[in-house]
């Protein structure tokens, strides 16, 4: 097989620390949940027409990056174990790792000729080592394209960080180079690692949580592959006015993981390998409270439930039975629900105190990502705002065109992810992750393209 030749050239490197020394002895805990979550990292990609940096080295822009470190003391620091033998940040503003590249190619070309696989050459990583003492957990590249366009990619482990808290890493150093108010400053609770004496072991979520972390870790069988579908506000808008009488209040989500679901496995039937079951990943933020108060959006690290969905006759219902199912599915997950799985994971450890083994919690099953709640306004008394990660522009007339995430080491049967798109409104942006023979047969499927998607990133895929 032919070595993939990349066409993004990395032209230099350097560090950035914040621009307010942190104080001695300062350290960050990781959760239980934090710690289940650590085979993974996270890959968020900002694209821009224009190219925003003169010279990164000297641009102010860097001088801002500095100042919203300052915001994040355990985002500069480095990992190491703690007494009980846990993963903690020594916040010892050791700085975060930046790359600049060059792309060989122009922005439009990129977007219609790249893939899932040569996107994550956009964004700098190595996994954690075994002494990570001197091993940055978070890196962010800057790729210049021919004729002008850029795309920042932003890595971490998914330890650090789920897609909402690296959003608003991202989106705050936006809002300090603007000289704006940091809309959504991190908070660092403790509530997520809080045990209650009233511990539930008996939900659906300790049970799927417990099966999860007993899986065997398998070798994928086929090459994967990534495409990026987007879905105009006027077309969803149409498909959950015709599916009214099954689920009123159907959210996207909830009409576009039901499309996905049954589309893929019908593919997956024809090879009699399937499962009739779909793991549901929510962001838990609007759902846990705090001193009565929903948990704030800029809670720093982990805040994301997985639930498993099974329908025994997936195959004999149509598209609005399923999405009234799987909105019945995502009503149902409350704080007791969301509680209880990590009070289990905290159950895990031992007499030490030392937590659990981290698994795959992307997998084995079909796994479907909800971004509903980056969707405004989820602000306290204020005004409906668009997509979260679309107002990180460097101006009115840098706004992001695209943003992708990709997440590291799923497992299983695919990922599909379904996010908020720069129309706005209804508009949605799936992006889905399957055997590269199955994603090229969605590609093709009718039910699929007679909602008119515009593809992007999907490589030689042809649809």
């Amino acid at each position: 097989m032919l070595e993939r030749k990349s066409r993004v050239r990395i032209q230099s490197k350097l560090t950035t620390v914040s621009s307010r020394p942190v104080g001695p002895g300062k350290t960050h805990p990781f959760t239980a949940l934090d710690h289940a979550m650590a085979i993974h990292s996270l890959h968020v990609v900002f694209y821009y027409k224009a190219n925003i940096f003169e010279d990164f080295d000297l641009d102010p822009s860097r001088v801002s990056l500095s100042d919203a470190l300052s915001l994040y003391p355990p985002v500069t620091g480095r990992i190491s174990r703690n007494g009980d033998g846990n993963w903690e940040v020594n916040c010892n503003d050791a700085g975060v790792r930046i790359v600049r590249a060059s792309v060989g190619i122009t922005l439009d070309e990129w977007l219609r000729s790249a893939d899932g696989i040569e996107e994550m050459d956009l964004t700098v990583w190595d996994d954690m080592p075994e002494d990570p003492i001197n091993w940055s957990p978070f890196r962010i590249q800057v790729n210049e394209f021919q004729g002008g366009g850029i795309a920042i990619g932003l890595s971490c482990t998914h330890m650090h960080a789920d897609p909402t808290c690296a959003t608003l890493l991202y989106k705050s150093w936006i809002d300090t180079h603007r000289t704006k108010a940091v809309a959504h400053l991190p908070v660092y609770s403790t509530y997520t690692t809080r045990r209650r004496s009233d511990s539930n072991n008996k939900t659906g979520s300790v049970t799927y949580y417990a099966a999860k972390s007993a899986a065997r870790a398998t070798t994928p069988s086929e090459k994967m592959a990534t495409a990026t579908l987007k879905f105009s506000h006027a077309v969803i808008k149409r498909c959950l006015m015709e599916i009214t009488e099954n689920c009123a209040n159907a959210t996207p989500f909830d009409l576009l993981a039901a499309l996905f679901w049954t589309r893929v496995v019908r593919l997956k039937a024809a090879r009699n390998h399937y499962s009739n079951s779909l793991s549901i990943c929510t962001d838990g933020r609007r759902v846990l409270r705090e001193d009565g108060k929903p948990l704030p959006l800029g809670y720093y690290g982990n805040a994301l439930h997985f639930s498993l969905l099974t329908l025994e006759k997936l195959d004999g219902y149509d598209l609005g039975h399923v999405v009234g199912e799987i909105h019945g599915h995502v009503k149902s997950i409350d704080e007791e629900e969301i509680r209880s799985s990590i009070d289990w994971l905290e159950s895990r450890a031992g007499v030490g105190k030392k937590y659990g083994p981290p698994f795959r919690m992307y997998g084995p099953e079909l796994t479907c990502v909800s971004m509903e709640h980056m969707v405004g306004p989820f602000r306290p008394n204020g005004p409906e705002s668009g997509p979260l990660m679309y107002e990180a522009g460097f101006g009115e007339e840098a706004e992001p065109i695209h943003v992708s995430y990709h997440v590291r080491n799923v497992e299983g049967e695919g990922l599909i992810m379904v996010m908020p798109s720069p129309e706005g409104g209804l508009a949605r942006a799936v992006t889905v992750t399957l055997p590269e023979k199955e994603l090229a047969e969605l590609c093709e499927d009718q039910a699929i393209l007679g909602l008119e998607p515009t593809m992007l990133l999907s490589g030689s895929l042809r649809c």
